[in-house]
């Protein structure tokens, strides 16, 4: 089985470390991975993206057309992958601001208001892990516990003062992500 993902959003909003985090957690797993990170201008501001791709077989390209997974954390993000997604794939969008228009009967979407949830638990910085729980809750490329394990492992060493709040925002949008009706 391959999953592929893509993940967007405007800089700073930890799309970067959330593939990075997949692509450990799937290396962790005995899983095949490639994480590709798009940056450079979105690093200010703008909109920045990663792809990662988890496979139990040789991962033949790491390019993605049109991903199984496309996690979008703002309107930009939403209007460039909705259209690409494979149908019957799953679109989860960080509901707290981005408007959902989806002429779409063909894949799943759920909801997840990542920047509330990562609020209750501290600061809006982890929103990225909102997203990633409510992806794990629909599409389970990998056992949640290992993508915790994977975070205790590599949150980078200035912010390991948060790791039980990223994990109680991953488990939140995990449960989020459940609740919503499919």
């Amino acid at each position: 089985m391959e999953t592929s993902i893509i993940i967007s959003g405007f800089g700073g909003q930890g799309v970067l470390f959330a593939g990075q985090l997949l692509a450990y957690a799937g290396m962790d797993a005995g899983k095949q991975v490639t994480w590709i990170p798009s940056y450079g201008p979105e690093m200010r501001g703008g909109t920045a993206n990663c792809t990662v791709i988890i496979s139990n077989d040789p991962i033949g390209a790491p390019i993605v057309a049109a991903p199984d997974v496309a996690i979008v954390l703002n309107q930009p993000s939403y209007d460039k992958y909705e259209p690409l997604l494979k149908p019957e794939g799953l679109l989860v969008v960080n509901s707290s601001i981005v408007d959902v228009d989806s002429m779409r009967t063909d894949i799943e979407i759920v909801h997840i208001p990542a920047n509330r949830i990562a609020e209750e638990y501290g600061t809006i910085k982890m929103l990225n892990m909102a997203v990633i729980g409510g992806m794990l809750a629909r599409h389970l490329v990998l056992p949640i516990t290992v993508v915790e394990q994977a975070l205790a492992e590599h949150l980078p060493e200035k912010i390991a003062h948060l790791l039980d709040s990223n994990l109680e925002v991953l488990r939140a949008g995990f449960r989020a992500a459940a609740a919503e009706p499919v």
